[in-house]
């Protein structure tokens, strides 16, 4: 059985994995010359709810991944405003450690190779093909995954953002994101809430060095560095319009928060750079992602695949979706969750076996049934859904399904017949 996943995001990189590990050959496509898109500039793990759909998913036989992020952090058992016992992985060194893992493991990996038409019939996708740099290819498959994300190509956003903030995603140099979904003739879906189409991303990342000695040494040793600015630089409007609602708290307006991901991670979806300057320690600032962060950032949640529960694709019988392209779950750990069911449920798909649902008595398997649902609503498009923070936490809290207790969550997922389930 082959699997084909486009897309090497984090959702992309756990698919493969999760296909992989069910005795599948799977090939992974990705346009760029790196692994994990989004992943290159992020490093947050393990905060509030995500800590509980780690451990699930630890438990749930699929948590390689979650070992290489918890095994390369720069900081552990951290926190900031709204946001406890949270981990940050090192940005410099994550790509090439889960690329290494990956080929390990038996996952073909293709680079420079930009997927741009599918070979249909019956509702049923048969091939892909597009190109490495220059020469044409084709890869057939028995099911194939969509992780090509929601941000990008550079149209997007220009249309509902500030322009092509030139972000790690690097659109102008690979080409922009092609959705295989879209590809074949399915409708997408796409987040609004109200004139904002789609959100910004959530945060930029500033060259360490070009802050002053004091903040770059605070934040070494602590992995966090808060400062209050003047009133006369907070920027509160931009809270709404970010795609990490979990952030959205009156504290990101009133500071400059920092967290050391490798990069300064500054909590924010951009900042005129003449203001930044303007506070003490940072008057020598640079951007390093995106280029562009004075001016704006990425739109993302503009093209998600309409999907049932066990993430295969409405309409097409044998594509599944996983990371942004399976709807409004926000950050890393929820592209892995979905990442690892899409390329479970794909091995099986190939098998011809019945898919997993996970039960909603689980984070992870009620996050996926009730994002989706709240999809299928028009006020429901205009929220976003993490693990960490917002309207899902919340649900979390209410439902008992929060817990930083590993016993527990065995215990829980032992009780649902889970266990081990995607060893």
């Amino acid at each position: 059985m082959k699997v084909i996943v486009v897309g090497a995001g984090w959702g992309g990189c756990a698919a493969a994995l999760s296909a992989r590990k069910q005795g599948a050959e799977v090939l992974l496509v990705e346009r760029t010359d790196m692994f994990l898109g989004t992943g290159l500039v992020g490093g947050i793990m393990r905060n509030n709810g995500r800590y509980t759909a780690t451990e699930e998913m630890l438990a749930l036989g699929g948590g390689e991944i979650f070992q290489l992020t918890d095994q390369n952090s720069l900081h552990r058992d951290m926190e900031f405003p709204g946001h406890f016992h949270l981990s940050l992985y090192n940005v410099a060194s994550m790509e090439p450690v889960v690329k290494r893992f990956l080929l390990s493991k038996g996952v073909q990996a293709h680079l420079f190779t930009r997927i741009e038409d599918v070979e249909m019939k019956e509702g049923k996708i048969l091939a892909v093909s597009g190109k490495t740099g220059e020469e044409k290819v084709r890869f057939e498959g028995d099911a194939f995954i969509d992780s090509t994300g929601t941000a990008g190509p550079p149209g997007q956003c220009n249309k509902y953002g500030n322009g092509c903030a030139m972000c790690i995603l690097r659109c102008p140099s690979f080409g922009g994101r092609v959705s295989l979904t879209a590809r074949c003739g399915v409708q997408e879906m796409i987040s609004k809430k109200g004139n904002q189409i789609g959100a910004f991303s959530g945060s930029c990342k500033l060259f360490k060095e070009s802050l002053s000695p004091e903040i770059v040494r605070e934040l070494n040793q602590k992995g966090v560095v808060i400062v209050p600015l003047p009133p006369a630089l907070r920027m509160g409007g931009k809270l709404s319009i970010k795609a990490c609602q979990q952030y959205a708290l009156p504290e990101f307006a009133d500071n400059l928060i920092l967290l050391d991901t490798g990069h300064a991670k500054l909590m924010t979806p951009y900042f005129p750079l003449e203001a930044l300057r303007q506070v003490p320690g940072f008057e020598n600032a640079r951007y390093e992602d995106p280029y562009a962060g004075g001016l704006g950032n990425s739109i993302r949640y503009v093209g998600m695949a309409p999907r049932d529960d066990t993430l295969k694709v409405k309409g097409i019988e044998n594509l599944f979706c996983a990371g942004e392209k399976a709807g409004l779950l926000v950050g890393h750990t929820e592209a892995i969750v979905t990442g690892t069911l899409a390329g479970y449920n794909a091995a099986r798909y190939a098998r011809k076996e019945k898919p997993l649902t996970l039960p909603t008595t689980l984070a992870t398997g009620d996050a996926i049934q009730y994002v989706r649902a709240q999809m299928e609503t028009e006020e429901g498009l205009g929220y976003k859904y993490t693990f960490s923070g917002s309207v899902y936490f919340e649900r979390m809290k209410q439902k008992g399904l929060y817990t930083t207790d590993p016993k527990k969550i065995r215990e829980r997922v032992d009780k649902a017949g889970m266990a081990g389930i995607f060893s």
